[in-house]
């Protein structure tokens, strides 16, 4: 099953305050000049963002995800298995540290 770009519109338009504030760090290429998509579908999945230049996939996890670190290795290996790295950070690292 695809993931659908209206559910991509969807979680653009109700991103959470860490999404938003690392998109400002990534968007118009501020970052080594690199260009990323936020919530972009990739197969069965929505990714928070991707650079698809390096095949670089940055998600960003809330407290919930703590409840699905299975579900989150199973979709980091399917990824990692089309040729994209993956990096992990959670919201409360982006908000308070969002140059390291």
């Amino acid at each position: 099953m695809m993931a659908s770009s209206t559910n991509s519109r969807l979680l653009r338009k109700n991103s959470t305050d860490a999404e938003r504030l690392f998109w400002l760090h990534l968007r118009n290429r501020d970052m080594e000049s690199l260009k990323f998509r936020r919530q972009a579908p990739i197969g069965p999945y929505i990714v928070d963002f991707v650079c698809f230049e390096q095949k670089l996939i940055i998600e960003l996890d809330g407290g919930h995800h703590q409840a699905q670190v299975e579900d989150d290795n199973v979709r980091t290996a399917w990824l990692v298995s089309q040729g994209f790295r993956v990096l992990r950070f959670w919201n409360n690292e982006v908000m308070v540290n969002i140059e390291g």
